[in-house]
């Protein structure tokens, strides 16, 4: 069966790393350090995948520039103590290769720094899988569609022959605004009914049941 997209590009935390609780935990604990109220996990695991200056302005738009920097740090600090101990969600790593395989281009747009992106790529041995990723500190963050514009540039793949594949809501707009289609993913930070209002072409409680579709309608 021929397939219906040539490019398959994945959001990072939520998606394909079991990341969500150490990005809430961190988010809080720098709240707290700072004396601020601390967010709720929903309002801050709502924020997972924005850029970093942008997530935490969403949760305390009031902060001053040397608030906001400490703030900025403190999640540094205490998120850089555990990413570690992050691991793929089961089948991640088995199934990268196979996608490559079939003849699938693969990309990553997500919320990371650069340098964060980078440094997990290695960690896990997936950089190798990837032709080209697109980092919140390098293009407007989500859900501005410029990460998706320009993957999509690099690899001179249509919209159309593109999917999106992502556990927030912001993921979901991405693909909206850049034309692409998109496939959501509930085992991530955001809830799935606030998924499938967005009407993604497909929805997964697990990456086996996502990788399941990919071999079999992507």
């Amino acid at each position: 069966m021929a397939k219906q997209f040539d490019l398959l590009i994945f959001d990072w935390d939520g998606t394909l790393a079991d990341s969500t609780a150490l990005i809430t935990r961190s988010i809080q604990a720098a709240f707290a350090e700072q004396g601020l109220p601390v967010p709720s996990q929903q309002d801050a695991r709502f924020v997972i995948g924005y850029g970093l200056l942008q997530a935490m302005l969403h949760l305390a738009p009031e902060l001053d520039a040397a608030r906001l920097a400490a703030v900025v740090d403190g999640y540094k600090r205490h998120y850089l103590a555990h990413d570690q101990e992050i691991a793929l969600f089961d089948g991640v790593l088995e199934a990268l290769p196979l996608y490559r395989e079939a003849g699938y281009q693969l990309a990553v747009a997500t919320g990371k720094s650069r340098r964060g992106l980078d440094r997990v790529l290695q960690q896990t041995g997936l950089d190798q899988y990837f032709e080209v990723t697109r980092c919140a500190d390098e293009c407007h963050s989500k859900p501005h569609p410029q990460m998706l514009e320009e993957i999509l540039d690099h690899l001179d793949v249509a919209p159309g022959r593109a999917v999106m594949i992502g556990d927030t809501t912001h993921d979901l707009q991405m693909a909206i605004n850049a034309g692409t289609a998109a496939l959501g993913v509930s085992y991530g930070a955001h809830p799935g009914e606030d998924l499938l209002a967005l009407a993604p072409l497909a929805m997964f409680d697990s990456f086996a049941e996502l990788d399941r579709w990919v071999r079999t309608n992507g």
